[in-house]
């Protein structure tokens, strides 16, 4: 006769099947299958917050390149589910588990009860109920096909019971299939039609001012090799997206930064001034283009896309290559016959970059007390390991980060934000369970560092030693110019609006067991970030920043 299995022991050999390490929860939610987890090696981290540990599991899947596992119970499937807006939009494969209660309770106003689905249809791409164990491996198996497939996105499945245990503790006679495929992402790599690279590689041969804008499709499928590779042939300057930071190194000669709204003046000016843009694994939306004026509607366009919806999304004027990133830019290489000498463009692309430096460094140099946030990010540019990451926070944070922190080496990594904020510290965690050998820094600021606090003591607890540095001006400091011209002459008590009171993150850090040191000069940023680089515990660098720095207004293309 063949052995039973319950619900619990199955959802924990699949999860372990699949390589899952690590899963990120709020209790009360799974418990025997919490159990069946410690036995089986994955480790249990409990959260403060459910958002925190949707993004932890952020974090995790876009380090690990494997779905990120996150489970709340009923009542805080709604928390859990706001928490899935950023990896949404960021196109991370991170899997959700909630619980029900019984259909009993349902429609009978039954405590902390609302109903799921509506919650989770906007921020998944596909969203399940397991109402029987004979559901079970059917959608936990789909569950990881659909994260890891097409653009990986997050899915939801909700599981009868309000902590899950009604199909935990059910008896199931299936056996544990693990489908290798689709452990990781990008599970396939469709590629092109041969004529149809061929019509590419023409294009990009011809233009007389070709640029390549490389956005998080081309991080997601590690074609940063080939872009250097394709560029350095053909002489193309590489601009990048915020998420597709790192594709090129920061110092590369062909490197032109980040372009779009958070961005360099110097890729804003080369996008703009290009005959033809290559977007490859980037969504053209109204960041990265900068409210769609960068390039201007009418330039030609190339564009590399896993899905087909969208090439040619934003700008029509558009050829498309359907296909994952790295397998058609290696296409695109086979049939390349020379390498192609653009002297005039590059020089000109490269004067752009020199004159963009020529602004910063000063600041990036600068002395000033309070510090400047341009220096912290020359500090982290001097101290960051060559596998180090940096995870960053949106806003402000992003704006800092991407533009005046610098990736020296290949091997150093960049992820930000998707849009929420308060989202760099737990993802952080959960970049570091993901990749515990490498030095992990979040940079976020103090508005954002408040949302999450808490999580601090989950560090602790799980000896997750990340190492959070805090530009603190005791403020939102991207509100401060809105709230201003909202008020215009008007008095009135606006720092209430985006300001904080003066806190000393390092000393709430020590109070928890960690290590927390403060800089309230220049020249001691590089040594607290070294100290806390060496610290066997998790870091905060509490920086004290002046409130008064903004970072460059983004370059626009004069009107016509």
């Amino acid at each position: 006769m063949k052995q039973k299995m319950i619900g619990a022991r199955f959802i924990g050999e699949t999860l372990k099947g699949y390589g899952v390490t690590h899963v990120f929860l709020v209790q009360a939610i799974l418990r025997r299958t919490l159990v069946e987890l410690e036995d089986l090696g994955i480790r249990r981290i409990l959260t403060h917050s459910e958002k925190a540990a949707a993004y932890m599991a952020d974090g995790y899947a876009r380090m690990s390149r494997k779905p990120g596992i996150c489970m709340a119970q009923s009542v805080g499937a709604a928390n859990l589910a706001a928490g899935l807006q950023d990896p949404y939009l960021a196109h991370s494969p991170v899997i959700a588990i909630t619980g029900r209660k019984k259909p009993v309770a349902q429609y009978r106003n039954a405590y902390q009860e609302i109903f799921h689905g509506p919650m989770y249809d906007n921020v998944t791409k596909f969203n399940a109920n397991v109402d029987t164990i004979d559901q079970l491996p059917l959608m936990l198996s789909q569950a990881f096909r659909e994260a890891t497939t097409g653009v990986p996105r997050p899915v939801h499945l909700d599981l009868l019971g309000f902590a899950g245990e009604v199909i935990e503790a059910a008896e199931t006679d299936d056996n544990v299939v693990v489908e290798e495929q689709y452990a990781r992402y990008p599970a396939f790599r469709p590629e092109p039609e041969k004529e149809h690279v061929k019509e590419a590689v023409n294009i990009l041969e011809n233009a007389r001012r070709p640029v390549i804008v490389a956005g998080g499709g081309a991080v997601a499928s590690l074609a940063g090799l080939e872009i250097v590779q394709l560029a350095e042939m053909l002489s193309i300057p590489v601009a990048t997206s915020n998420d597709g930071k790192g594709v090129i190194t920061d110092t590369h000669p062909l490197s032109v930064g980040v372009v779009g709204s958070y961005s360099c003046q110097s890729a804003n000016q080369v996008v703009s001034e290009a005959d033809l843009v290559f977007f490859i694994g980037c969504n053209t939306g109204d960041q990265v283009t900068h409210n769609w004026t960068l390039p201007m509607p009418g330039t030609s366009t190339v564009q590399i896309d896993i899905n087909p919806s969208e090439l040619g999304r934003s700008y029509r004027n558009t050829f498309g290559l359907c296909g994952d990133a790295k397998v058609t830019m290696q296409r695109l290489l086979e049939h390349i016959n020379k390498k192609k000498d653009n002297t005039d463009w590059l020089k000109h692309t490269q004067q752009a970059v020199k004159e963009w430096k020529g602004l910063i460094e000063p600041l990036r140099k600068s002395d000033a007390i309070p510090i400047r946030p341009e220096r912290l990010c020359k500090a982290i540019t001097d101290t960051l390991p060559p596998d180090g990451v940096v995870v960053s926070d949106t806003g402000y944070s992003a704006v800092w980060s991407s533009t005046m922190i610098y990736l020296t080496h290949p091997g150093q990594r960049y992820i930000r934000a998707a849009g929420s904020l308060g989202w760099a510290y737990p993802a952080s965690l959960g970049v570091k369970c993901a990749a515990p050998d490498k030095p992990v820094v979040c940079f976020t600021g103090d508005g954002g560092f408040w949302y999450h606090l808490a999580e601090l003591e989950t560090a602790k607890r799980c000896g997750i030693k990340t190492v959070t540095v805090i530009n603190n001006n005791n403020a939102l400091g991207q509100c401060i110019m809105g709230v201003d011209n909202a008020y215009g002459d008007k008095p009135g008590k606006r720092h209430e609006v985006y300001g904080f009171e003066a806190i000393d993150f390092a000393r709430i850090a020590r109070d928890i067991g960690c290590f927390g040191i403060r800089v309230e000069s220049p020249g001691k940023i590089t040594d607290a970030l070294e100290d806390a680089l060496a610290a066997d515990k998790p870091a905060v660098v509490d920086v004290v920043t002046d409130l008064d720095c903004r970072p460059p207004i983004p370059w626009s293309p004069p009107f016509k």
